[in-house]
């Protein structure tokens, strides 16, 4: 009888985490790149602006131009990015494929 309860258990535990494999991770990981958040960076932000609604970039490039200093950061949360561009540390353009059908 004992037995039958250990394997039981070991049954539903080894379900609860067959089923979790098929949910959507970023709910689960806390992920900030969702359409959302995306569409609240507007043209002028500051990139601490940008931080506080995406957080920290997965990458981030900065270049010094003649004329200005441009910055791009990148985001990724497996197949979905966002690539936020600064010139002179103000949003200047953005871009994803989020919303995009695969």
């Amino acid at each position: 009888m004992k037995n039958k309860i250990q394997l039981l258990g070991l049954l539903l535990g080894l379900f609860g985490l067959l089923s979790l494999g098929a949910c959507d991770r970023s709910a689960l990981s806390g992920s900030r790149l969702t359409s959302a958040n995306y569409d609240q960076i507007t043209l002028g932000m500051s990139k601490a602006q940008v931080e506080t609604i995406l957080g920290a970039p997965t990458t981030a490039e900065t270049k010094d131009l003649v004329i200005f200093k441009k910055t791009t950061f990148r985001y990724e949360d497996g197949k979905k990015f966002a690539i936020i561009t600064f010139k002179n540390d103000e949003v200047d353009s953005k871009d994803t494929n989020l919303g995009r059908e695969p």
